[in-house]
C-alpha cells in the first residue's frame, strides 16, 4: 500500500514543531552551555520556522523529509533524557 506523498509532507509539516524545538534548545545548548538562560527564546523561533522550510522544501522526497524529522525528534528526545 502506498502512502500519498502529501501524506507524508503533512505528517513532516506536523514533526516540525518537536523537531524545531529540539534542535532550537540543543543550538542554544551547544552556543551558551548548561545555563543558556533566555537564549532559547532566540534559537527555538528560528529552528522551527527553518524545520517548516524543510519540511515543505520539494527537492527532497515527502519520505526523507518525513524521516529526518522523526529520526531528529527521537535524538533529540533520547539527547535530553541522557543529559537531563
Amino acid at each position: 500500500m502506498r502512502v500519498a506523498p502529501w501524506v507524508m509532507v503533512m505528517a513532516a509539516v506536523a514533526m516540525a514543531l518537536p523537531f524545531g524545538w529540539g534542535l532550537g534548545v540543543f543550538l542554544a545548548y551547544m552556543l551558551a552551555g548548561s545555563s543558556f538562560g533566555q537564549l532559547p527564546a532566540a534559537t527555538v523561533p528560528l529552528a522551527i520556522v527553518a524545520s517548516l522550510v524543510f519540511a515543505l522544501w520539494p527537492s527532497p522526497s515527502p519520505s526523507t523529509r518525513l524521516t529526518v524529522m522523526v529520526a531528529g525528534t527521537v535524538l533529540f528526545f533520547l539527547f535530553a533524557r541522557l543529559f537531563a
